[in-house]
């Protein structure tokens, strides 16, 4: 062993077993490697020590200098020391009646309620009260009567405070100051009558606030959604994969009866550690099944109504009427980026095996050409950039992306790495909440001129540019973010919102890439992916995204469509894609649940959720994450099952109808070896004309918002923030000082209150999704003009 790692190493010695660990490890951790477990509550590897609780004292006969620490000390605050002598409650009566004197003071005034607390059977202080407790309490014998206070008191929409289960050990302040930085809570008097509490007139507000209960060691802090529902004896937990954005975070879902009761974070630490946002932890319920569709549905002949119809009649309905739409002119495939990894491969497989078309897109969201070949070129295939790289960066460089809304588990990772130096820069139209909290610095971009402030930019080889799919909006925006990181050596990562995307640009559900990030009109590469899934001709040309498929299906250029995981609101016109739905010759929806495309569609499939199904989402950063089928529900099938049924009613065939079956294609397909497609190169736009009524609008969706997979989360919706426009001060002064002003846009308009924020001139902010339909059905797209106009009351 080098001189080096000697000193970045100490010997001690705890219960008589020496135990080597690196300098600045605590004695609390140090005694868990050779197999003590000391009982505490306020300790939490993933938090600041504070010693609050001191129930995990311990006695030091020599402090590693020869001499006694005379007392006992809290060991999860204590740093080990070359030579020191540590002896836990284990082997030293001391340590042991010093943290049974603590347990016995902290039960002075906690009640004795386990049968009815939500955190009985699975309680720290309940377990360690047996294991490191008295018998009796001499303090409950003389006072006879326990403190009360008024139950519950709500510190937010979601979290419910018990205050005489507090046993005051800070878990909760110090995740919210420390983890996501909002430290909206914290504790309020003094001495014994000390208790967590809030400002009067601001509740708790946090994306995050569900880990405070996880992660409260009595039932102090309870959830208004799972407050009284179950036990956790009565729960089966299996583990899962978050499936509301692309960070891939890893949760607990606890589940009775084929229900599922709530959801928990999973200890995960190269993902997202022990942390989970709100969104993953509480909007399950759009699975329950009384909210979804259950049987498959055709539409009558006679009537034009849909009707319930057999699994066996569904798929040839929806072979018949897809055979004779690609006879007639075609069908084009429309999947979003719910689906999971082995669905988007059956999905992509489909239209080039069953409908002989390029014609399919994922992206059920504003996009463009140029973003196809960015995601052709840049993204498929790429894992330059992993969670563990943001700890060791300089500098991450934010372009069209807000973690804190669109990536919950990465702004929790971004806040830990700026902790320990990192420097966060973002191009956007303000500094939001979430920059704030990253101490990042703004560089101000208008919509529609981010590709001006990037060339702008000068980076160097330590810098990580994350760009989110918004700057696909803004034209020439990929562009510039792909040469930046070409010319400086950045390390470069595509973020995209949703769960599915990644796995769908790897499995092909672009016009431009085959499955592998395989270009379309590589012929290497069609001969490639014909020869695995044997056959000899595979469409040549790049086909229509999904803006034209829609197009086409309008004005009758296409004669149907397949659509799977689409939720229309997200569409760049909702009002358009609407009508191209309506006025399509044939189309089959695959679905959870009514929409306004089922409602329109000939054939409708129910599909299973996650729970009800195994699967992969791959993240952002390239990384698979694989889940099991938690439920097993006759009739509830994958996507790709439903696929496969109506391909073999074509008379062909996907080569599989499992997830097993299509995982095991995906790996002997593997990734394309060949010639990856150039970078894509378009020029920035032209700088906008300031007009003094005319505003250039910047959105973008918020975490909590309207959306189908926040259906009947009510409690997780009522956390969601208020809708404002922000303005800048010279518009807010234009407009006479308006509280609040009337957006009209070329799709309707909207009143909203006003915030004055310091954007550039001529530039207006609204959250895309805070009320039915959304920016996008309301107003225009991201970029777009709306006229401004103070409402004077």
């Amino acid at each position: 062993m080098s001189d080096l790692v000697k000193k970045d190493k100490v010997t001690l010695t705890i219960d008589g077993k020496p135990v080597t660990v690196p300098a600045g490890t605590l004695v609390i951790r140090a005694a868990e490697q050779v197999g003590v477990q000391v009982p505490r509550f306020c300790d939490h590897p993933l938090l600041a020590p504070v010693g609050a609780c001191r129930q995990c004292l311990v006695e030091v006969p020599d402090g590693g200098n020869g001499r006694p620490i005379p007392k006992p000390q809290a060991s999860c605050t204590l740093t080990c020391a070359e030579g020191m002598v540590v002896e836990t409650q284990v082997t030293n009566a001391v340590a042991e009646k010093a943290q049974r004197g603590v347990m016995e003071l902290l039960l002075i005034n906690h009640p004795l309620d386990c049968p009815v607390c939500d955190k009985g059977g699975e309680c720290p202080l309940q377990n360690q009260a047996m294991s490191n407790g008295q018998g009796e309490s001499r303090f409950a014998a003389q006072e006879g009567v326990k403190r009360t206070f008024e139950k519950p008191i709500p510190i937010s929409p979601q979290i419910l405070l018990d205050r005489e289960r507090c046993i005051v050990c800070q878990r909760c302040t110090r995740f919210a100051a420390e983890i996501p930085g909002d430290p909206g809570i914290a504790l309020i008097q003094r001495g014994a009558s000390q208790q967590i509490g809030t400002a009067t007139d601001a509740p708790f507000d946090s994306y995050f606030s569900g880990n405070i209960v996880q992660i409260c060691p009595v039932g102090a802090l309870t959830s208004a959604d799972y407050r009284f529902r179950a036990r956790p004896f009565d729960l089966v937990s299996s583990p899962s994969i978050a499936e509301h954005d692309s960070c891939g975070a890893a949760i607990r879902v606890d589940h009775r009866r084929g229900k599922v009761v709530r959801r928990l974070a999973g200890n995960d630490p190269e993902v997202n550690e022990e942390w989970i946002s709100d969104k993953d932890r509480y909007a399950f319920r759009y699975q329950r099944p009384a909210a979804r569709l259950t049987h498959p549905l055709v539409r009558d002949a006679e009537s034009g109504e849909l009707r319930a119809a057999s699994w066996p009649e569904a798929f040839t309905v929806a072979a018949r009427g897809l055979a004779a739409a690609k006879a007639a002119s075609g069908v084009g495939v429309l999947t979003g980026g719910r689906v999971t990894g082995e669905d988007a491969y059956a999905y992509s497989k489909f239209a080039r095996v069953a409908l002989g078309t390029n014609d399919i897109d994922f992206r059920a969201r504003p996009h463009s050409a140029e973003e196809a070949a960015f995601l052709a070129s840049t993204v498929a295939l790429a894992s330059d950039v992993s969670y563990a790289d943001l700890d060791r960066a300089r500098v991450v460089l934010l372009l069209g992306l807000e973690p804190e809304d669109e990536a919950g588990t990465l702004f929790l990772r971004l806040r830990k790495a700026v902790a320990a130096g990192l420097e966060v820069v973002s191009v956007a139209p303000f500094a939001s909440r979430g920059l704030r909290k990253l101490n990042g610095r703004l560089v101000p971009a208008a919509p529609g001129e981010e590709a001006i402030a990037i060339a702008a930019l000068e980076v160097d080889k330590d810098t990580i540019v994350l760009v989110g799919e918004r700057l696909a909006t803004s034209p020439g925006a990929l562009s510039a973010a792909a040469a930046l990181a070409a010319r400086s050596g950045a390390r470069l990562a595509w973020v995209p919102r949703r769960a599915g995307d990644r796995g769908a640009v790897e499995t092909g559900c672009l016009p431009n890439l085959l499955p592998g990030g395989r270009p379309v009109e590589e012929p290497a590469a069609r001969i490639d992916i014909g020869e695995a899934w044997g056959i000899t001709h595979l469409p040549a040309t790049d086909g229509r995204d999904g803006a034209a498929i829609l197009a086409a299906a309008a004005s009758g250029e296409l004669g149907g469509l397949v659509i799977g995981g689409v939720d229309l609101d997200d569409l760049a016109d909702p009002a358009a894609a609407r009508a191209a739905i309506e006025a399509a010759g044939f189309v089959v929806s695959l679905e959870l649940t009514e929409t306004d495309v089922t409602r329109a569609a000939d054939v409708v499939f129910p599909v299973a959720p996650t729970t009800e199904k195994a699967g992969m989402f791959v993240t952002w950063e390239g990384r698979p994450r694989t889940f099991a089928k938690i439920f097993d529900v006759p009739g509830s099938l994958a996507d790709l099952r439903v696929l496969a049924g109506i391909a073999d009613e074509m008379g062909t065939t996907l080569g599989f109808s499992t997830t097993d079956g299509a995982r095991a294609e995906m790996e002997q397909v593997g990734p394309w070896d060949g010639a990856r497609p150039a970078a894509p190169t378009v020029a920035p736009a032209h700088a906008r004309k300031v007009l003094k009524t005319k505003l250039a609008l910047a959105t973008w969706k918020q975490l909590v918002g309207h959306g189908s997979l926040l259906e009947d989360a009510d409690v997780l919706l009522e956390t969601q923030r208020p809708a404002v426009a922000r303005i800048n001060a010279e518009t807010h002064e234009m407009l006479r000082g308006s509280s609040e002003v009337t957006l009209t846009g070329d799709r309707g308009q909207v009143t909203l209150p006003v915030e004055v924020t310091d954007l550039p001139e001529g530039v207006v902010w609204v959250p895309a999704n805070a009320w039915p339909g959304g920016v996008l059905a309301t107003l225009s797209g991201p970029g777009g003009s709306v006229s401004v106009k103070g409402v004077q009351r």
